[in-house]
């Protein structure tokens, strides 16, 4: 397995990056109550909706559709985006996609940067790059920005600081932008950030936007947002630039209802996001310039088993409802991309760094069932453990409680011996015994009391004895 994007050096434990959230007993149970809340809500809507089937069946064909036609398509929105007079630009990785815009600013003279979130942008590491070079960047999503002030990744596609209570906010804030430490009214705290961050449209040369979905029919741009702060960054600075991956290209403008329909019903359970923005063609006077990122996309298209990662519209949905995403936070995925869908892209980036995450999940389902172009995440979870143990990347630990587990699940006899003797020692064995390093399972909570009877003990009591054939006239 190739490495296909760097980063930083390591291999992610998640586990033990997940002891700091789970430390905080308030911060997960807000964070696991607030994400389900939003899934229930995703759910009513859904439920509101008789096509929503049939809608997740036709974005997930579309968007199947257009990855086997990547290269038609990616031509086609290229060609109609220049003669719309926009500049387009192609990066092949992270690397490439921030030289470019490294390039355009400095041409121009430009020293703040406006943004609105990208996660792309997260992905290429774009901010630091500039910072290092002299440019400020401002992000102008409320929840980027205190993740950023805090000096924070992301910890949610759609909800960057989801993890955080509002007193946490309130004193990000006050250390940062001046506002009061002891109020943590939420309107308060949205208006000192608004208040903080309008000059910087003013001022600022260039502004950016990600992009949800690029129509390939007509050259078009997408960005949905619910602050108005991408239009904002679009339409105020004179320099425009749009960071898109190659997996955002849909074929036309009449196909756009179809995923406009799915994504915020299945982000926030929210029936619209409040601006839906298309972007063409510069304004008078102004420039727009697209950046269209590989980054390791093509590579994964030819993954016959996760190259429906690609389909991805980055709504969260599946965040919001995995109990381990919710119990563990973001941040200790250890990358831009956190929850399932995290899990599943963050290997085809670096197999041996995050050769730990494809085992943060229950394979439950969940995720698969709620995703609005149903990829098969789950699935890929489990084929992704099978990559991770014929790579021998994964722990020792795990290695060997693997061995010893297959070995005690090939025979009924052990395994049966080996349970009536664990029964037993649950009830007996002191907790210096069985709270050691090798129970990670029972690091941050206790072991459930043993059945006084296993399911084969009942059956073997009460179902042994096969019942009489019936009469057959």
């Amino acid at each position: 397995m190739k490495t296909i994007h760097g980063g930083k050096p390591g291999r992610i434990d998640h586990a033990k990056a997940a002891e700091k959230f789970i430390a905080r007993s308030e911060h997960i149970a807000f964070h696991d109550k607030r994400l389900w809340d939003i899934r229930q809500k995703r759910d009513t809507l859904m439920h509101g909706i008789p096509e929503w089937e049939d809608l997740r069946a036709l974005a997930s064909a579309l968007k199947e559709h257009t990855l086997s036609h990547l290269s038609e398509y990616l031509t086609q929105f290229a060609d109609q985006a220049s003669a719309n007079g926009v500049q387009v630009h192609w990066a092949a990785d992270a690397n490439e996609h921030n030289e470019i815009v490294h390039r355009l600013l400095s041409e121009r003279k430009v020293t703040t940067l406006v943004k609105s979130k990208s996660m792309l942008t997260e992905e290429c590491g774009m901010r630091p790059y500039l910072e290092q070079r002299g440019i400020e960047i401002m992000e102008t999503d409320l929840g980027e920005r205190i993740q950023q002030l805090d000096h924070e990744d992301p910890s949610h596609i759609v909800m960057p600081a989801v993890h955080k209570l509002r007193q946490d906010v309130a004193a990000v804030f006050a250390k940062t932008i001046g506002s009061d430490p002891d109020n943590s009214d939420i309107p308060y705290l949205a208006e000192s950030q608004r208040q903080h961050t309008r000059p910087y449209f003013l001022r600022a040369g260039a502004g950016m936007t990600g992009c949800n979905f690029a129509v390939a029919e007509t050259g078009t741009v997408v960005v949905c947002t619910n602050e108005g702060n991408a239009d904002l960054s679009a339409n105020v600075p004179p320099l425009h630039l749009v960071s898109l991956g190659i997996e955002k290209l849909i074929p036309r403008m009449s196909d756009l209802g179809v995923f406009i329909r799915l994504l915020s019903r299945s982000a926030l359970g929210s029936p619209i996001t409040q601006y839906t923005s298309h972007f063409r063609a510069p304004r008078a006077g102004a420039e727009m310039h697209f950046i269209i990122v590989d980054n390791g996309r093509s590579e994964r298209l030819a993954m016959a088993d996760f190259w429906e990662s690609l389909k991805c519209i980055r709504c969260g949905a599946c965040m919001n409802t995995c109990p381990v995403y919710r119990r563990s936070g973001g941040l200790s995925y250890g990358s831009t991309y956190a929850g399932p869908i995290g899990a599943i892209i963050n290997p085809t980036f670096d197999l041996k760094k995050f050769s730990a995450l494809p085992y943060a999940s229950t394979l439950n389902g969940s995720c698969s069932n709620v995703c609005p172009v149903k990829i098969n995440i789950h699935d890929q979870l489990y084929k992704w453990r099978q990559v991770v143990a014929s790579h021998h990347e994964l722990p020792f630990v795990k290695q060997k409680a693997l061995q010893v587990a297959g070995k005690l699940l090939a025979s009924p006899k052990l395994y049966r011996t080996t349970v009536k003797s664990m029964a037993t020692a649950l009830e007996r064995l002191p907790n210096f015994m069985l709270y050691n390093p090798l129970n990670i399972w029972g690091r941050h909570r206790d072991l459930p009391d043993a059945p006084k009877q296993t399911f084969h003990e009942w059956y073997a009591a009460n179902r042994a004895k096969k019942a009489e054939p019936e009469d057959v006239e």
